[in-house]
């Protein structure tokens, strides 16, 4: 993908149907924490997106409530998982595409990027995004860059990891990555298409978290199908999400380990071309320990690259 390709690269919005669709109406609301998570937590049937040129999420369902770098974090099945970086969240806008009746909410960083979007599906959630209070611009953020007490990465546990990739898309944590005292190697990207086939084929659940510039969303659960395109483009089904990845687009891929619920727990973190982690397959929280030893099996099989 080149630079005039990337939607990112000139603050253009990276997802369809936005705010910038053609007879539509724009409102600016309150993108703080916990105005934001109070706003997000009414809707009930809600698509959410997020991600970017090379890796996508999309789930329908309703919020858990949204979390903040440095806050605590869980993935639980039907409910949509969402943290972001409130220093990197500009502004929040409801737009109504007043043609076709859709509305959509997108949260957008400094540069006018769609950090993340959440399409509203039923009526009542369109009536109730009408009650949310509009804001004048230039109303501060939803919160600091890095909350206090976020972990050390290099010491740190899995979520640890997670927030150093949230905070500036991991480059920091890779410049200095030399300085992690636990397991790290880089793998061949070509195995990722095989291990999601592989744990769908035996049933084995999974979590994958994906980036935006300042908000991740992430799934866990069994992998129901696996499909991928001459281009390379890679989609897997799970639970009641669907991933995408464009794998030409992904330069590095990397087997890192970090403590978890059940103790060291490996993650694929796959990287694009300027570096940024852009999502990670890995096991979040208390997922079982059979599920866990069979994940870490697998893990310690796959090829250095």
């Amino acid at each position: 993908m080149t630079d005039h390709d990337d939607p990112y690269r000139h603050g253009q919005c990276a997802f369809e149907g936005c705010c910038g669709r053609r007879n539509s109406s724009v409102r600016l609301i309150d993108a703080r924490m916990p105005e934001l998570a109070r706003c997000l937590t009414l809707f009930q049937y809600v698509q959410a997106i997020t991600g970017g040129p090379v890796a996508r999420i999309e789930q329908a369902g309703s919020y858990a409530v949204p979390s903040l770098l440095g806050e605590a974090f869980a993935v639980h099945p039907g409910s949509i998982a969402l943290r972001v970086d409130g220093g990197s969240i500009a502004s929040a806008v409801v737009a109504r595409d007043e043609d076709g009746g859709t509305v959509a909410l997108s949260l957008l960083d400094a540069d006018g990027r769609t950090v993340h979007q959440g399409r509203l599906l039923s009526e009542g959630d369109r009536l109730l995004a009408g009650l949310a209070r509009t804001v004048a611009p230039g109303l501060p953020a939803a919160g600091p860059a890095t909350a206090p007490g976020v972990p050390d990465w290099e010491n740190g546990d899995q979520l640890a990891q997670l927030d150093a990739v949230l905070a500036d898309g991991g480059a920091a944590r890779r410049a200095a990555f030399h300085r992690y005292r636990g397991e790290h190697r880089a793998i061949e990207t070509d195995v990722v298409p095989a291990v999601l086939d592989h744990v769908c084929s035996v049933g084995l659940p999974i979590g994958i978290a994906v980036f935006g510039p300042g908000a991740l969303q992430a799934c866990g659960g069994r992998v129901h199908v696996t499909d991928r395109t001459v281009g390379g483009r890679v989609f897997a089904a799970i639970a009641d999400s669907s991933v995408e990845i464009d794998l030409a687009g992904v330069r590095a891929c990397r087997l890192v380990r970090s403590t978890a619920a059940h103790g060291p727990t490996s993650a694929l973190e796959l990287d694009d071309g300027d570096g940024r982690c852009v999502a990670v397959v890995t096991q979040f929280g208390m997922v079982g320990e059979d599920v866990h030893t069979a994940w870490e099996h697998l893990a310690a099989s796959l090829p250095d690259a």
